[in-house]
């Protein structure tokens, strides 16, 4: 395997470095093996800012690489959850949704178009936690998700002209 079959994937995210080492660089520090299909599947998640389910990132790495499965995508997909990898994102319907940037953030969830939308807020990374929650259990980790209506949506007209 050679650095030249990715030829056809870019990466555009702040939080990545553009190059196929760093990604595959990514795979070897959760002890993962570097295949064509993961790097596919990691650079098709870095690449998309929608936090998409398994389907559409299987939509997308057929065209590119015919033979893989539905099943494949989707199992590699809980392997990089499972190995900090990545994050999954939980959208409406239960439907998972897969977001590549494991740092500390939140959500912001349209209920209209159900887009999700990354932001950060450091009042939200430590908000304090109800006593009978952190005496019977033990929290791991916080994210905050609202729900609401983005802007894009907020600035679409309805049939009747109105906003």
């Amino acid at each position: 395997m050679t650095v030249s079959n990715y030829y056809y994937i870019v990466i555009n995210m702040d939080n990545y470095h553009s190059d196929k080492e760093s990604i595959a660089e990514k795979l070897k520090q959760a002890k993962l093996k570097v295949t064509p299909q993961r790097m596919a599947i990691l650079f098709e998640l870095v690449d998309n800012h929608d936090h998409p389910t398994a389907d559409a990132i299987y939509q997308k790495i057929k065209k590119k690489l015919p033979s893989i499965s539905f099943d494949t995508v989707n199992r590699t997909l809980v392997t990089f959850a499972q190995n900090g990898v990545i994050k999954i994102a939980e959208g409406q319907g239960g439907a998972k949704r897969y977001d590549p940037k494991i740092e500390p953030h939140h959500h912001f969830h349209c209920v209209r178009c159900n887009r999700i939308i990354d932001f950060t807020n450091k009042k939200y990374d430590r908000i304090e936690l109800p006593e009978n929650i952190t005496k019977k259990h033990q929290v791991l980790g916080q994210k905050i998700v609202l729900d609401g209506i983005c802007q894009n949506c907020k600035n679409k007209k309805d049939n009747n002209g109105r906003k």
